[in-house]
């Protein structure tokens, strides 16, 4: 039977052997973080981002609201017409339409058509974010997306109370018109402050 270190010098004195255990190596959990890593996971975060966009883009506004023509036709959505509308072609737009064609549009609102801003804003802050440092340039190239989300899903909106409305009025069809024209305005702004963003960071790395 074998002894306990107790016994052991309880029987031999203090000078007795006493067994060593050596213990396992503690092993660090934690993983290392370094600031490359973390650049380059916000990288393929902005990436894969940016590739959301441009197909919720092309599946709203060149695919679905083009097929919505079928169901007006062939009038365009108020969402397309980067100029504007008239309320007369907004009393066009309502006859031709039943009210099964106006659900469909407001689904498409509800969809697709608020997914888009919202990704899309998100992508671009992230963008904005990753390749600007200075705070006071970041937040005004930030201003672009963040109005755009909201002007647009405030526009979306707008054009289903137009459509559902039996007799919409001057100053309904303006407001609606003026949000769909300022929302592709900064649609443009966005990327135009995505592609300042992308340089500026390009530019910072060679120095």
């Amino acid at each position: 039977m074998a002894k306990t270190p107790a016994q052991r010098i309880k029987k031999h004195g203090a000078k007795a052997a006493v067994p060593q255990h050596n213990l396992p190596p503690v092993i660090n959990p934690t993983t290392q973080r370094t600031p490359e890593k973390a650049q380059n996971n916000s990288k393929l975060i902005v990436i894969a981002g940016v590739v959301a966009s441009l197909f919720l883009f092309w599946y709203l506004h060149l695919l679905t609201l083009n097929q919505m023509t079928q169901l007006s036709g062939g009038l365009a959505m108020p969402d397309s017409l980067i100029g504007g509308f008239s309320q007369d072609y907004v009393t066009q737009l309502r006859a031709a339409m039943d009210e099964s064609a106006r659900g469909q549009l407001n689904y498409v609102h509800k969809t697709a058509g608020t997914l888009f801003p919202l990704i899309f804003g998100f992508s671009w802050l992230l963008l904005i974010g990753t390749n600007v440092a200075r705070k006071a340039l970041r937040w005004a190239l930030w201003a672009a997306p963040l109005l755009f989300v909201v002007v647009r899903l405030w526009g979306n909106a707008a054009i289903d109370g137009l459509l559902g409305s039996a007799a919409p009025d001057a100053g309904s069809v303006a407001m609606a018109s003026a949000l769909t024209v300022a929302s592709w305005v900064l649609f443009v702004l966005s990327l135009l402050a995505g592609a300042a963003a992308v340089f500026l960071g390009r530019r910072k790395a060679k120095d």
